[in-house]
């Protein structure tokens, strides 16, 4: 297990606790396979670097694609089924994800280059789940052992998708409250959030809050007005919705805690982002400080919160299938 830089023995040490504190309760295991395909890390690593030369914002995306998985019938793999045979509606269509959700082609890769290793063995699940690590890893961020065993879904939920994933727009109670149904806390909302500090948004998931928020004619008063002047040059009124905007103008393709000092600077890109720390009273904003002055305190709270997530719903045993082709269930 790598880590970065100085605390790496001090991490590992407690990763391995915190796994051992917070035990899936669906048997997931970080060997699961240690027999079965002992290299599983090292192919999917392998096929991310050689797609961050070419696409920088790939681990990002990467990471957004595990996040967009769990939140819906649990960490299934159900994103990533095309519209197609008995799958006549799509979570790639859904409002979060549509025209927004990209790294399935480096999915597509993944897995090809597993099924040559190993056929049969590696689930499109677990391969969102190492993904999202091996992103956060190359991009300076921490590394976790990845709980392994997660079965692929026989269905996808485009009706969930649009319900239960968190939007930019959104308040910050509804967002926590998107949490609390899959079984995550504060710290794993403020944590998870900082995922943001890497990877792009298009204009049309902010700019509400550029000229015209909730219909005051006025824009959001939590913008820093400098980054305000910056963003409203980006996405001009009436512009082109789709223009990419760093979400950490710091450090767009790091890893790091630069993320909640922007906070702190009223510099969040997205109205959901800004909400941790401008929402009067909210327990976000002690946790959002702590991990601004403390790099080490938001990797290992990081690192725990995608443990937490990658345990949801998923399916073991003999429930779901291990997908040949991550697109399709298995015989349509």
């Amino acid at each position: 297990m790598l880590c970065s830089t100085p605390y790496s023995l001090l991490a590992t040490i407690i990763f391995s606790a915190l796994i051992l504190l917070h035990p899936s309760n669906a048997q997931l295991s970080s060997t699961f396979y240690s027999n079965t395909c002992p290299n599983v890390s090292s192919i999917v690593t392998s096929v991310i670097q050689q797609a961050l030369q070419s696409d920088p914002r790939i681990g990002a995306s990467l990471t957004r694609l595990h996040f967009h998985d769990c939140f819906v019938n649990g960490c299934d793999a159900s994103v990533l089924l095309d519209q197609s045979g008995n799958i006549t509606l799509s979570e790639k269509n859904a409002t979060p994800n549509n025209n927004s959700a990209r790294g399935f082609d480096v999915v597509d890769n993944i897995k090809t280059s597993l099924e040559n290793s190993c056929p049969g063995v590696v689930s499109c699940a677990d391969i969102l789940a190492l993904a999202a690590e091996a992103s956060v890893s190359l991009g300076g961020g921490p590394s976790w052992s990845v709980l392994l065993g997660r079965r692929d879904g026989l269905i996808a939920n485009q009706s969930g998708a649009n319900t239960s994933i968190p939007t930019p727009f959104e308040s910050l109670a509804n967002i926590s409250a998107k949490f609390a149904a899959v079984g995550l806390n504060t710290t794993d909302l403020v944590a998870l959030s900082g995922a943001h500090t890497f990877g792009r948004a298009q204009c049309r998931f902010f700019n509400q809050r550029l000229f015209n928020l909730s219909g005051t004619g006025s824009p959001d008063p939590t913008l820093n007005s400098t980054y305000l002047a910056t963003l409203q040059q980006n996405c001009p009124q009436n512009g082109n919705g789709t223009t990419l905007n760093n979400l950490d103008p710091s450090s767009p393709n790091t890893f790091d805690n630069n993320y909640f000092k922007n906070l702190l600077n009223n510099q969040g890109l997205l109205q959901s982002d800004q909400e941790l720390f401008s929402t009067n009273g909210s327990a976000t904003i002690s946790i959002v400080n702590n991990f601004s002055s403390n790099q080490s305190a938001f990797f290992l709270a990081f690192a725990q919160s995608m443990i937490n997530m990658g345990n949801i719903s998923p399916l073991t045993g003999n429930q779901g299938e291990i997908r040949s082709n991550c697109r399709k269930v298995n015989g349509s």
